[in-house]
């Protein structure tokens, strides 16, 4: 496996930065980038590798060896030696048709010899947790899925999908990995921490939120927020929810905000709701966030890397982001420190974080964690 990486800044120098990745021959080319830039260079993407599947999505930042940019391109080109491919791509009708995408999705790969699955999607109308019951009710929970929805830098008003089409706002695609080389694993963990009490859903529809514990939850969520409730659907961001079960046990996973109706009192959230279960808000400082960027890493490590060259795929949340500030980069420089030199870092700032908690367990939406996928060839 080969792997090389180019960040643009800009298209001035296209043709000389891409050079060296098109010199590796890849099969696979990842692109994570401003939705400007993105849309700048996309086709002469397609003209220096016409032969790659072009795989990517615009972001809330972009994650790559060197650190955290903004407004920049992040060009990955994989070369595997053994590894095949299959690509599969589907348009989102509306945020009701995730679930029927998703299996959309995972019928167009084909089914022998799957051993991995990357999926992207926009980021915005979509309800991410009810793609992934729709593709794992295809594929099963034996097959890993990772990956993350699309940014547009905070804006939560339109993102982007890339595929060997070229840019759309309304796409998924997914990348299949076969082959008995393959060197997958995966990890995810978040470093927020709870704060006020655990509230009873009283009403859902889906993934939109509309009471706790009998109040119109657009009133409970602000009186939490206070002065920050000003800047909404934004500063969301920096409060998640925790889901929790109908025996208050912590279920894993956390909620962030995509938008607010101030008509019906409610909130849309990144993934579907427990209808019996409860909610209670988080928040989180830098170092606690770090660590968790850390522990990811770990898990992954933990469950297999190789000694040669590999690719860890970062896909962290923009909330993160927002939390961490100046201070962004402590994150991917923990991720960096655990793999050292053998492993290049590419990913971005997302509306959302794919992948399981561990092996054999079905695929997660999560919000604001941290997900790293290691991806190598033995």
């Amino acid at each position: 496996m080969k792997v090389a990486q180019t960040v643009l800044q800009d298209t001035s120098t296209l043709a000389a930065a891409l050079a060296p990745l098109a010199a590796i021959a890849p099969q696979l080319v990842l692109v994570f980038g401003a939705e400007s830039l993105m849309k700048a260079c996309s086709k002469s993407l397609a003209d220096v590798f016409a032969k790659a599947h072009r795989v990517g999505c615009s972001t809330a930042g972009e994650i790559s060896t060197d650190g955290v940019t903004d407004g920049t391109c992040v060009v990955t080109a994989i070369h595997f030696e053994h590894t095949q491919l299959a690509l599969a791509t589907t348009r989102l009708q509306s945020m009701d048709d995730s679930l029927a995408a998703g299996r959309r999705l995972a019928q167009a790969l084909p089914p022998a010899g799957l051993r991995a699955v990357l999926v992207l999607g926009q980021g915005v109308q979509i309800n991410g947790s009810a793609l992934l019951v729709g593709m794992t009710d295809v594929i099963g929970v034996n097959v890993p899925i990772t990956g993350g929805l699309a940014g547009d830098g905070g804006a939560f008003k339109q993102t982007w999908v890339l595929d060997d089409t070229g840019l759309t706002s309304d796409s998924l695609v997914c990348v299949g990995f076969y082959g008995e080389h393959l060197v997958f694993s995966h990890g995810s963990f978040g470093g927020w921490s709870p704060f006020g009490p655990a509230r009873k859903v009283t009403r859902c529809e889906g993934n939109v939120l509309l009471e706790l514990d009998g109040e119109p939850v657009l009133d409970v969520y602000k009186r939490y927020l206070g002065d920050y409730a000003k800047d909404l659907p934004a500063s969301g961001l920096l409060f998640p929810f925790a889901m929790l079960g109908a025996d208050h046990n912590e279920v894993g996973l956390i909620r962030t905000i995509l938008g607010v109706d101030e008509l019906r009192g409610s909130l849309t959230l990144a993934g579907d709701i427990e209808p019996d279960g409860y909610l209670r808000l988080m928040h989180a400082s830098t170092n606690a966030l770090v660590d968790g960027a850390e522990a990811a890493a770990q898990a992954a490590q933990r469950m297999g890397t190789h000694a040669g060259q590999g690719l860890a795929l970062l896909v962290s949340c923009v909330g993160r982001k927002l939390v961490m500030g100046g201070r962004v980069d402590e994150e991917v420089e923990a991720v960096a420190a655990v793999f050292g030199q053998g492993a290049l870092l590419a990913g971005f700032y997302s509306y959302g974080e794919i992948s399981p908690f561990s092996r054999g367990v079905d695929c997660k939406l999560h919000n604001q964690t941290m997900t790293v996928s290691y991806l190598a060839e033995a």
